[in-house]
């Protein structure tokens, strides 16, 4: 599974289109926040799931297994590597300031792997992308409902390895999993229903990112010369260490594609909302999104060329 170029970026005009469409009617007020958080939260609980648990093949084979392991194998690997990364970097002599320095880490540890990386792999790979990024997200949320809000709350209890296990997300994958290597056959109606539901994740998630955008207060965001800097790490250091990692450990390619692709996306739109939830700098996580998805246009592209072309 290789990248082609000129097939890539068409894909990504496509998403770019989207966004934009989100971007206007934020702006014309077509959204309210109130319409977008309830759209958040249907993707979140609803939508997503769904996509996921389609995203297995119809037919057990080896292969999709091993390529379904192998994406876990990635995730966990490069989710220890960033999380070691982001302390190094973001340490307490650099960010004096723990709720920057916090969200800082959260956001070199955690990309737009939902939102925007399933649309993209989605639409670039297909199935054959789909498989080791399903066994990716498993850990990523896993990751992200445990020590992305501990980055937050800074304590452990029984809630929060409660919630992590029962996130609708993580439900999805292991009943996906159970059904491909076990072979049932799940109805064709049922099937087909979540099959449309899911399918509904890759605009519904662009188009609220372009609505997070329109909210941005652009001529703020030029003095938080650490946000730049974060958002800058969080973008090539990231994939960096992923693809030389996962290679070097000798893992499929199709999994060093993937998982180096979503570690090269701008951080996780989930910071400005954990940041609301646990008591962050809401302001300033949200800043650090905007900057992050904003840089992402430039450094992206780098990266694919570099890395994955």
């Amino acid at each position: 599974m290789d990248i082609e170029l000129g097939q890539f970026y068409s894909r990504l005009g496509t998403v770019a289109l989207i966004i934009a469409l989100g971007f206007f009617l934020g702006k014309v007020k077509w959204i309210s926040d109130k319409t977008n958080g309830q759209v958040v939260n249907l993707l979140l609980m609803v939508f997503m799931p769904a996509a996921l648990f389609v995203a297995f093949p119809k037919d057990f084979t080896m292969d999709a297994m091993n390529m379904f392991f192998a994406g876990m194998g990635g995730g966990l690997v490069v989710s220890l590597a960033l999380i070691i990364a982001s302390l190094l970097i973001f340490n307490k002599w650099f960010y004096k300031k723990e709720e920057i320095r916090y969200e800082s880490q959260f956001a070199l540890i955690f990309n737009n792997a939902t939102f925007l990386g399933y649309p993209i792999v989605a639409t670039t790979f297909g199935q054959a992308g789909l498989i080791p990024y399903s066994g990716f997200i498993v850990i990523f949320n896993l990751s992200l409902f445990s020590y992305g809000v501990f980055l937050f709350e800074r304590k452990l209890n029984w809630k929060l390895v409660r919630d992590t296990l029962m996130n609708p997300n993580i439900i999805a994958v292991a009943l996906g999993m159970i059904v491909f290597l076990w072979e049932f056959q799940v109805p064709q109606v049922i099937n087909e229903s979540l099959g449309f539901v899911g399918n509904a994740m890759t605009p519904l998630s662009l188009i609220c990112i372009g609505f997070m955008l329109s909210r941005a207060r652009f001529s703020a965001l030029i003095r938080k010369w650490r946000l730049f800097f974060t958002a800058l790490v969080q973008l090539t250091i990231g994939p960096t260490i992923t693809y030389f990692l996962l290679s070097g450990l000798g893992f499929p390619n199709e999994v060093v594609i993937v998982c180096t692709l979503i570690q090269a996306l701008p951080t996780a739109t989930s910071l400005g909302l954990f940041a609301k939830k646990y008591g962050g700098n809401e302001t300033e996580a949200s800043e650090l999104v905007t900057i992050s998805t904003i840089m992402s246009v430039i450094t992206l592209p780098i990266i694919i060329g570099i890395f994955l072309s």
